[in-house]
């Protein structure tokens, strides 16, 4: 997500503090926030996945190839 989207995130929070934001101004700011929270997870996901863990046998463990397969997060 770029900057002049973050920025425009921040603008309709704070507009919707003073003023109130129109039925499309709303809608906008829930499809960025939306945006916004996607970016987060992948984000957070790359950097799970290249997490390497040493077992106690010495072995090394990468967390993205053990659990990187499961559909449910």
């Amino acid at each position: 997500m770029d900057e002049s989207r973050i920025n425009r995130i921040n603008e309709l929070a704070r507009k919707s503090k003073t003023v109130g934001l129109t039925p499309e101004e709303k809608n906008e700011q829930t499809l960025l926030r939306r945006e916004f929270i996607a970016a987060i997870r992948m984000n957070v996901r790359s950097q799970l996945d290249n997490i390497d863990i040493e077992q106690e046998d010495g072995s090394i463990v990468n967390l993205g190839e053990k659990y990187g397969d499961k559909t449910a997060h």
